[in-house]
């Protein structure tokens, strides 16, 4: 084994015998066996071993023994304690879920005071297993079907080609001494359920089960790479972006097997699931207008896009006093100032006769049978005509504001204003306002 592990570092280009590395040590047989290699390998090592404190004296027993074994092979060792069981709490997520996060963030805290180049742990092949069997059950998509990873950023796993027994049996052909941990034997956890009734079927069926799983870890592995690739020109084609305004071409995904598949890949970055995703894709042949949300984000199905936009929260109303130079209308801005009559054409610039505007201002979403008279007209127009004259995506409609003086609109804002309050020859002052977004 010592010569597969050396063979497996160097080709995967895990370590190198000057880096500095740091062990993940539980006191475990797969750790144990881990810590053995690397020292018969001749690597630069210290250890890190994590008492959560959830077996009372098995726990600091391990402790003890990973302790000792280092003080007598001459090996840097460091411990720390959690309490997962609290973390779990704070934060919401399962016993193991608390542990995991404690523990790797310590492992990272410490090899960045410490300067390791990497930090070790002892995943094996049944591990990549049992990933792969979890994953697939919750319905995990293909760049999670690909196992877990050799190398992720400083964290490196130089026993992925190992199987449990190898380790083992390896184990007791060198003597090497370990902590059983009684909690594995039990199916309590999702993991250990898999372990020890799921995987015994599957190898009644084919005992060469880690060997076959290793060659299709490996083959998804390359179908992740092609699918990425081949994507990111699909992307190309049917995806663009304007400022905060994403705009994906619903014809040519109309034309794919598997169009929410697309949609999830190109969404999920912005929050949406897949469900959701599976949700537009069915509703691409019905009327344009409906609406998919995540927590940060909102998708319009328009007559020939997905135009996602991020939510804004808009609150009812706001009223400006005389003299206000800034009001704001949850991510929306403006500035208002008194100055010399002056023409603009920028959309998002409001120069209004000051004389005839009454305070307090009033600012709110366009409600429907709102109406104005727009900029050049002298008749009132009804603000949602106005909006589809002006072809106003329908994920913009539901951001159009209005800024009303004496119950009026004076301004669709960052689109036109009204007729009756523009700047005219005789005006001696205007109310410029400028709008922005945050």
């Amino acid at each position: 084994m010592q010569e597969t592990f050396q063979s497996f570092i160097e080709k995967h280009d895990l370590a190198f015998r000057h880096d500095r590395i740091l062990l993940a040590v539980s006191g475990g047989v797969d750790s144990m066996v881990m810590l053995h290699l690397f020292r018969e390998g001749g690597y630069r090592i210290a250890v890190a071993h994590c008492n959560f404190q959830l077996r009372g004296e098995a726990s600091e027993g391990d402790e003890a023994f990973v302790s000792a074994f280092c003080k007598e092979h001459g090996i840097t060792f460091h411990s720390k304690r959690f309490d997962p069981k609290n973390y779990a709490r704070e934060n919401g997520v399962s016993l193991q879920m608390a542990a995991r996060d404690l523990r790797y963030a310590w492992f990272e805290e410490l090899a960045s005071k410490e300067k390791f180049a990497c930090i070790a742990t002892a995943h094996h092949l049944n591990d990549n297993l049992e990933t792969l069997l979890l994953r697939m059950t919750h319905g995990a998509g293909l760049d999670q079907l690909t196992g877990i990873p050799v190398r992720n950023d400083r964290i490196i796993r130089p026993l992925l080609f190992a199987t449990r027994n190898q380790i083992e049996s390896f184990a007791a052909s060198k003597g090497i001494n370990f902590r059983k941990d009684a909690s594995n034997d039990t199916v309590e956890y999702s993991r250990n359920f898999i372990r020890h009734k799921v995987v015994p079927l599957l190898k009644e069926i084919n005992p060469g089960l880690e060997t076959t799983t290793a060659d299709t870890l490996a083959k998804l592995e390359g179908a992740h790479e092609l699918m990425t690739r081949g994507l990111e020109q699909l992307k190309d084609s049917i995806l663009r972006r304007e400022g905060d305004t994403w705009y994906i071409d619903k014809n040519i995904l109309s034309f794919l097997k598997n169009p929410a598949f697309v949609c999830y890949e190109c969404l999920k970055p912005l929050g949406f699931n897949w469900d959701r995703c599976v949700q537009m894709a069915q509703a691409f042949d019905g009327q344009p207008g409906r609406q998919f949300f995540s927590e940060s984000h909102r998708a319009v199905i328009d007559r020939d896009s997905i135009i996602v936009t991020r939510k804004t929260t808009l609150h009812e109303e706001i009223l400006i006093e005389e003299g206000q130079d800034k009001a704001a209308l949850g991510n929306f801005r403006i500035e208002l100032k008194i100055k010399a009559p002056k023409v603009t054409s920028d959309s998002n610039v409001a120069h209004l006769d000051l004389t005839k505007i009454i305070f307090p201002l009033s600012w709110r979403k366009w409600q429907k049978g709102d109406s104005f008279f727009p900029l050049g007209m002298s008749h009132p127009k009804k603000i949602s005509d106005f909006l589809i004259d002006e072809k106003v995506p329908l994920s913009a409609k539901d951001d159009v504001t209005v800024l009303l003086s004496g119950g009026q609109v004076i301004w669709v804002v960052g689109y036109r204003i009204d007729d009756r309050y523009k700047v005219t020859p005789a005006t001696r002052k205007s109310l410029e306002i400028r709008f922005n977004y945050n």
